[in-house]
């Protein structure tokens, strides 16, 4: 009598751990079945520049953010799979090397110097810097006219380093943590310029709150080739670029261009080769 509760016992007490093995097997492959399950993929992006990469109630926009979600897809990865992390421009490297994001596709210009820190796939979009002035402001005119004038870019930003040790050595460089905290400078009057690439400039223009009240230069002043960093050694970076070279190819690059930029006119350059860098 003993012996039979004994099994009996031991009868259920094996019924319940198979069941329940039974049910995490099951959970797994519907998770797996279903495109990635809890497979995520984190990103870095701007949060604060219009047409480019944007924070907003709605979500996240911009040309960045949709050359990302592209490559993040073509890599595996559904959209609500993508964990989207905001990526200062003093910060980049470092969330790189940390392993904070799995890349980096935020405005980032491609040179020797971040190259010796990471990887880069690319270019994906040649900009070209400019400055952004307040619509009545006639006094600047080219790039030079920026000596003593108050110019704005953002901490761990090349663009506003550029103008001075190049094209206007007076400059009263001003550095803003944000190109958001820039423009509230530009509006108040505390700074004459904002100097950063012509197409996160235009995302800024075409802002219906700014429309008439700012002007780009149109000054072609450097050449920005965007790039998507990764950490250094990483073979995301080959698996990036086929990625890029097939949004150029099925025109999924020239439609997020359009959507955009459009709305500021601005003039695009074409899709650039794959590690094809201008100087």
């Amino acid at each position: 009598m003993k012996l039979r509760k004994v099994t009996a016992a031991s009868a259920a007490v094996l019924a319940l751990a198979v069941t329940a093995t039974a049910c995490g097997s099951d959970d797994k492959d519907s998770s797996s079945s279903s495109g990635g399950g809890d497979k995520k993929i984190t990103i870095g992006i701007k949060f604060d520049q219009p047409g480019i990469g944007q924070k907003t109630p709605q979500g996240y926009s911009g040309f960045d953010v949709d050359v990302a979600t592209y490559v993040a897809k073509q890599l595996g990865y559904k959209a609500d799979q993508i964990e989207w992390k905001e990526s200062k421009s003093a910060d980049r490297e470092t969330m790189l090397q940390r392993g904070d994001v799995d890349f980096i596709a935020a405005s980032y210009s491609i040179t020797p110097e971040r190259q010796a820190k990471v990887d880069f796939a690319g270019p994906y979009l040649l900009a070209h810097q400019d400055v952004l002035v307040r619509a009545n402001d006639k006094s600047i005119k080219a790039p030079s006219d920026l000596n003593s004038k108050k110019l704005c870019s953002v901490t761990g930003s090349t663009s506003a380093q550029n103008v001075k040790d190049k094209l206007a050595p007076k400059a009263n460089l001003q550095k803003y943590p944000t190109y958001s905290a820039c423009l509230n400078g530009l509006q108040n009057k505390a700074i004459d310029a904002l100097t950063t690439d012509d197409s996160i400039l235009a995302g800024y223009a075409a802002q219906a709150n700014f429309k008439g009240k700012l002007k780009l230069g149109g000054f072609k002043m450097t050449n920005e080739n965007y790039g998507i960093g990764v950490k250094k050694g990483s073979d995301l970076k080959a698996k990036i670029n086929t990625a890029l070279e097939k949004m150029v190819s099925d025109g999924a690059w020239k439609t997020a261009v359009e959507k955009n930029f459009g709305p500021a006119n601005y003039k695009n350059e074409p899709a650039p080769k794959i590690g094809d860098i201008k100087q």
